[in-house]
């Protein structure tokens, strides 16, 4: 059978190839991205979708518009307002299934073979495999722990002339960096200066630690004239109310808002009007504060276990910044000590003591960096994190021997 030449410029996620290893009895996972589902608000969610059978039935079993059902446009515009993101109307967002769709539709509308794509130094695995589908070349920016490093993309900007730079600026995945404010502001400078259009993707804003990350940058764009012709937004509800609602948004100019929708038809003709409704739902009943007050306090509990147990248990072989917020530990092997420095050789002993991890080099565009790897503290509750950071440790020290 002859596929397509563009399946030459993918293959299938390293992550989801490791989960195949994850069936061995007694493995602790920090490999997986995924929330926890014990902090599901079932019942809210239950009478939500209730509500939604009860109010409009109809609405909420037929088809329904590709722009996403109205209700829950208005709904997610509100909560976007609510977010710092002034004036912003419902026909200026689409409703996707997942924010993964919302890339897919930027990838489809923008990216032909000939063009550059910029994403961070790590980024998401999927954004990289779902923007080499299409064609372009994509291109990797430093990273630090302020966010993306704004002089080296001005560079980058100025030597590829890019179609597109993509940015994960709260709580990056891999990464867990925030871009500080004054880094954003450049960017949107940096998309008006050199017309370049810039994807902000923000699964994990909302879920911050302590004090609030600096506004999206969306919510920024009325501070910089004319960056909201620029930028693309995607925001999700999968990691704060629940990934198999598969509710995702864009936010984009006029014109390309109208592609997308153009080019989701094709796809699925619209997200499920049922799972939109109950979400529409679940945000009229005003339950959305205090689930995220709840996961908050659960992953910042969870976060500062980890880390601590990084620290007692890897000592010197590992360098991290505790992340403010999101779902993840990045962290680099510094072959201190005499331990390894190659993230995949560490995966495959951990797996060994029971304990499973991402290897960071799949999360790099260009350059892979071995030496980094990916650690998740959503799913393992504390005790549980301090047992497998332990077995992690053990692993490490058996690479010296």
């Amino acid at each position: 059978m002859q596929f397509a030449q563009r399946l030459d410029k993918v293959e299938t996620s390293a992550i989801r190839e490791l989960f195949k290893l994850l069936g061995k009895p007694g493995i602790i996972s920090f490999a997986g991205g995924f929330p926890d589902s014990a902090m599901f608000d079932v019942q809210g969610i239950r009478e939500a979708s209730e509500r939604a059978l009860r109010d409009e039935p109809g609405a909420a079993l037929q088809y329904g518009a590709t722009e996403g059902y109205n209700p829950l446009r208005e709904q997610l515009a509100a909560f976007m307002q609510a977010k710092g993101v002034a004036g912003l109307r419902a026909d200026e967002l689409i409703v996707t299934t997942g924010s993964q769709q919302a890339l897919d539709l930027v990838g489809k509308t923008l990216l032909d073979p000939q063009d550059t794509v910029l994403v961070e130094s790590p980024t998401f695995l999927a954004t990289i495999q779902c923007f080499r589908l299409y064609g372009p070349t994509v291109t990797g920016v430093p990273v630090d722990v302020d966010g993306v490093d704004v002089d080296a993309l001005e560079q980058m900007i100025q030597q590829h002339r890019p179609k597109l730079v993509y940015l994960v600026p709260t709580f990056g995945n891999p990464s867990g960096a925030m871009t500080s404010l004054q880094r954003r502001l450049r960017v949107l400078e940096l998309a008006v200066k050199y017309k370049t259009v810039v994807v902000e993707d923000d699964p994990y804003g909302d879920l911050y630690f302590a004090d609030a990350p600096p506004p999206s940058l969306l919510a920024l764009g009325a501070q910089v004239p004319g960056s909201r012709g620029w930028l693309v937004h995607c925001g999700s509800l999968s990691k704060v109310l629940s990934p198999g609602l598969r509710i995702g948004w864009m936010v984009a100019p006029p014109d390309l808002l109208a592609h997308a929708t153009m080019c989701k038809q094709f796809s699925d003709a619209h997200t499920s009007t049922f799972a939109q409704a109950t979400a529409a739902q679940y945000l009229q009943a005003g339950r959305m504060p205090s689930t995220l007050q709840n996961v908050r306090q659960v992953y910042a509990g969870r976060a500062r276990a980890m880390c601590e147990a990084l620290r007692l248990h890897l000592g010197d072989g590992l360098s991290f910044h505790a992340p403010p917020g999101g779902l993840f530990v990045w962290a680099r092997l510094t072959g201190k000590t005499g331990f390894t420095a190659d993230g995949n050789l560490l995966a495959k002993r951990a797996i060994e003591k029971g304990v499973a991890f991402v290897p960071g080099a799949p999360f790099f565009a260009d350059k892979p960096d071995n030496s980094t790897i990916r650690l998740s503290f959503a799913t393992a509750d504390e005790g549980k994190i301090a047992e497998g950071i332990e077995r992690l440790g053990t692993a490490l020290r058996e690479t010296a021997l």
